[in-house]
């Protein structure tokens, strides 16, 4: 067995697909990630779809856990954490001296503008690039979501310093991966609401004892809208 100490860290996004013209940088607070979804929402119905039906998870989901436990063993008692945000998994890799993280995620999270994302202060998009930048984490291990946008030449000066891996496939990730944490995120701004049952259904199939940290609870009714919410959400910033 490889007793390199690891991360496994899941974002739920890395189970739905996205829209191009979505990709932005967002505040994770519960207003941000509840009221971009209003107005995703509004914005689609005035041109004839239907978010809450054609947004939904893909079949990646389906056998996700069994196929992690072909290549990730756990150590007895592992710390289990569920949160909003990606970032947490900094304080998650340190405080369990993490020497490598494997991060499920449409998302590298290595930081967007060049290396210095990682002067910038620590945020859900650079925690990746933060932990390797400062040697709290020897590799990384970014496995991509079947949709996301992004390319690994996108971090050529990431992967230029650093040892960085990307995979687009979980089947060729080596066995016998030994994790001492996990983190499992739900990202509210790339990830709706409407799916929260199904991001809490997959949190428990795990099977796993968790902590809860800093997850918002969101409304979700697009059917109780009025005019003036309407108005309101379609003008948020």
């Amino acid at each position: 067995m490889n007793m390199v100490r690891s991360l496994l860290s899941i974002d739920w996004d890395y189970f739905i697909p996205l829209k191009r013209d979505w990709l932005n940088s967002y505040v994770e607070n519960k207003r941000s990630i509840e009221a971009i979804w209003y107005k995703r929402y509004i914005k689609s119905v005035l041109k004839g779809e239907d978010l809450e039906k054609s947004v939904d998870t893909t079949s990646v989901l389906n056998d996700f856990w069994v196929k992690i436990k072909e290549h990730f063993d756990f150590i007895r008692n592992i710390k289990v954490f569920v949160s909003e945000s990606h970032m947490l998994s900094y304080y998650i890799a340190k405080a369990n001296k993490c020497e490598e993280v494997y991060s499920f995620d449409t998302h590298a999270d290595l930081g967007y503008a060049g290396m210095s994302s990682v002067n910038f202060e620590l945020n859900c998009a650079n925690w990746l690039g933060k932990l390797l930048n400062e040697g709290k984490i020897k590799r990384a291990h970014i496995i991509y979501s079947p949709h996301t946008f992004e390319r690994p030449e996108d971090f050529k000066d990431f992967n230029k310093l650093f040892s960085i891996q990307y995979y687009r496939d979980i089947d060729v990730l080596p066995e016998g991966i030994y994790t001492v944490a996990i983190h499992i995120c739900r990202s509210g701004a790339w990830t709706p609401p409407w799916l929260d049952n199904k991001f809490e259904k997959f949190i428990k199939n795990l099977n796993l004892p968790y902590k809860v940290i800093k997850l918002y609870k969101r409304d979700w009714n697009s059917k109780k809208l009025s005019l003036s919410d309407q108005i309101f959400y379609l003008n948020f910033v």
